[in-house]
């Protein structure tokens, strides 16, 4: 007797179908560019950016008379010219003042207004962000005829305050904006969350609304600062005495009809220029990041 025993059978394997060859990605044509065409244009450009700077070092730090490329031998003679003989430690004393005092008012008044302007709707909204706008293409010299005639009836003449005021007033329509913009890339859950935990308004503003605008207030209030810092036309006109001057001003004493003292020149443009530089190389993190984000509707 013959048993049949039954015999799997394996399934038959599954065509595997070879995948495509992928096409090359495609290169950037930064990527494709030799080394020398980016970094020759950016070396140019780098060299007739350092030039003045080095030309204004070389005046202020060689000695009076010399005709030398090189500040050798090397003297502080202009710098202690300019800040004793020439009374910048005077004039550096009021521009920080002003420039600390514009910061500090413009921050707290913009942020205020930034709020209102975020988290608020009311009717004339539309019509006051407009005016904000268009207050920037009014130039300066065009406030001078009626601040100095609030000044006057103010008698704030030739007092730093109405140097403070007039850059504040200047200064607030741009920063209004910034910071309102930021303000809308705050969630508005956060502040709700806070509510519903027993916190007001202000308190859930302080906590958690003000430590997110880090960046957002560093950029408005340093921006304010440096404007404040070089602004030559408000101080020239609003004060009268040296003592009450800003370097800016002092700067432009320096040079009269006959004739112009290079060196001291020079070495005031440095003293000018530092504080400046100082402030963006300590805040550049911040400032980038709080105008780009300013800059963005949420």
């Amino acid at each position: 007797m013959i048993t049949q025993e039954a015999t799997a059978v394996a399934p038959a394997p599954a065509r595997v179908t070879p995948e495509p060859p992928r096409p090359p990605a495609r290169r950037r044509a930064w990527d494709e560019a030799p080394r020398w065409q980016i970094y020759l244009p950016l070396g140019v450009y780098l060299v007739f950016t350092l030039i003045p700077f080095y030309w204004i070092l070389l005046f202020a730090l060689r000695p009076p008379g010399s005709t030398s490329l090189v500040p050798w031998p090397m003297t502080f003679e202009h710098f202690d010219k300019v800040w004793t003989e020439r009374s910048f430690g005077v004039y550096f004393q009021n521009s920080v003042l002003v420039g600390l005092a514009t910061l500090v008012m413009t921050t707290v008044v913009a942020l205020a207004g930034g709020y209102a302007l975020a988290r608020f709707d009311f009717r004339v909204k539309r019509a006051f962000m407009l005016a904000l706008l268009c207050s920037q293409f009014v130039p300066g010299a065009l406030l001078l005829v009626p601040l100095f005639e609030i000044f006057a009836e103010l008698q704030m003449i030739n007092s730093l305050g109405s140097v403070i005021i007039a850059e504040t007033v200047f200064q607030l329509p741009l920063s209004m904006i910034l910071i309102s913009n930021f303000i809308k890339n705050v969630p508005y859950s956060l502040e709700e969350a806070a509510w519903v935990d027993g916190c007001g308004r202000m308190k859930a503003f302080r906590i958690i609304v003000l430590p997110l605008l880090r960046p957002g207030l560093i950029a408005v209030g340093s921006f304010a600062f440096v404007h404040s810092w070089n602004h030559f036309l408000f101080a020239l006109m609003f004060l009268n005495n040296q003592s009450k001057q800003t370097i800016p001003v002092g700067l432009n004493t320096l040079m009269s009809a006959d004739s112009v003292d290079l060196g001291a020149l020079a070495a005031g443009g440095i003293i000018a220029a530092v504080p400046v530089v100082l402030v963006f190389a300590f805040i550049q993190k911040w400032l980038i990041t709080g105008f780009s984000a300013g800059a963005v509707k949420g």
